[in-house]
């Protein structure tokens, strides 16, 4: 690949990516361009705009990315319930594909000829920026540091910041005790403490939830409005998808909600332990399949459950702009034009659970369903011909297995 002349560097702000700035100046020679995304990690950028200033970014993007994030990303994801191996929330994959859409659309607008991440050969990340940078934008060049310079152990990457006056932040235990990344979905903490799956994460890792044991005593009910799949308020209230999920962020969290300790499998092969903490995506999740319980045909439902793998695994993978996403996404959103409604939920000690659901589009009918007299609105003896045909198949191959012992 040749030496580009000006790059636009996914930028935190923190350690690597400064260090990386400051590497691609003098690696390559070229301008850097700097995008920093807030999407909801609840940390003040503009020291970022003073850290770039001060290494000597040719220019500096620092946008609120917050809305677009929800809305484009993460509600559609939530029509589908997407859940990676049973368990993950998908906090981390889901941001990627934005970062990388600004990155590769920053880069036309200033004239760069390639990209840059901070995300190390060992992870996921590097995939899902990448894939997502191919898929908008073939021939740009994409720049992945960490498998390509010589800082190959902590101790280096710090000789190297001392050696170009880069400012080392240190925490109260010397140095970061974990890798942290968080955005509005999710909080997701890994390596060095969490590295043995067999110990109990220390309560210092969990950034955005209450321990269950220390949360309220007394029980919260909540209702959460649903129009074609989004939420769309809260309590009565209307607003905005950051809003809601900012308050249901709030809600969870009050209430010890959506705490995950996981070993996961990372595309690129290994497993690796994280902790994850998801307190609105976790009550969102709940109410979601709550309001698609009364709206969303059985068949429909059952489809959906049947493809979300395929669908989770997909954003996982970093093949968020791919067709094949673009396909079931397409399928997904068909099912939800009558998933609207409302539902009621009971927060409690790491709990989110639905409690009550209505809706206008509901498919649930008493009258079907009631222990009481029906009215004929269900004549039970048509259930004999129904069970008589569904069990034709099994009656002959029973038969058959008895005839041939």
């Amino acid at each position: 690949m040749s030496a580009p002349k000006k790059v636009v560097l996914a930028y935190s702000g923190g350690l690597d990516t400064s260090i990386i700035l400051k590497w691609l100046q003098t690696e390559y020679g070229c301008e850097v361009v700097t995008f920093t995304a807030d999407l909801g990690q609840g940390e003040e950028l503009e020291p970022a705009r003073a850290k770039a200033e001060l290494m000597g970014a040719s220019d500096i993007y620092i946008e609120d990315v917050r809305e677009e994030f929800v809305r484009d990303f993460v509600f559609p994801m939530f029509r589908a319930n997407a859940v990676y191996e049973g368990l993950y929330l998908l906090g981390t994959s889901i941001a990627r594909p934005l970062i990388s859409k600004r990155l590769v659309e920053i880069a036309e607008e200033t004239g760069a000829d390639a990209v840059a991440h901070g995300a190390t050969g060992k992870g996921n990340d590097q995939v899902r920026f990448e894939l997502a940078a191919y898929a908008l934008n073939p021939d740009i060049k994409v720049i992945a540091p960490w498998r390509e310079w010589e800082l190959s152990s902590r101790t280096k990457l710090i000789d190297f910041a001392e050696q170009h006056q880069i400012p080392i932040a240190k925490d109260k235990r010397g140095e970061a005790p974990f890798s942290v990344d968080a955005n509005l979905l999710h909080t997701s903490s890994e390596g060095k403490v969490l590295e043995d799956p067999k110990d109990e994460a220390p309560d210092y890792v969990y950034q955005r939830t209450v321990n269950p044991e220390d949360a309220p005593n007394e029980p919260e009910y909540i209702e959460i409005e649903f129009e074609r799949g989004d939420a769309v308020g809260i309590n009565g209230e209307r607003m905005s998808p950051a809003t809601v999920l900012t308050k249901l962020n709030e809600l969870g969290g009050k209430h010890g909600v959506g705490r995950l300790d996981l070993v996961e499998g990372r595309f690129v092969g290994m497993k690796s332990r994280g902790i994850y903490e998801t307190p609105g995506g976790t009550v969102l999740l709940e109410a979601h399949r709550g309001i698609e319980s009364i709206t969303l045909d059985r068949g429909a439902a059952h489809l959906k459950d049947e493809l979300m793998p395929k669908y989770a695994e997909l954003i996982y993978n970093g093949f968020w702009f791919s067709p094949e996403r673009e396909m079931l996404q397409a399928m997904i959103d068909e099912s939800q034009k009558h998933v609207t409604g409302t539902v009621r939920l009971k927060l409690y000690k790491g709990l989110a659970r639905t409690v009550g659901r209505w809706s206008d589009h509901s498919l649930y009918s008493e009258a079907h369903v009631t222990f009481e007299d029906d009215a004929g609105a269900y004549d039970q003896k048509d259930a004999a011909g129904f069970i008589q045909l569904n069990a034709l198949r099994l009656k002959l191959l029973a038969a058959r297995d008895r005839r041939l012992k």
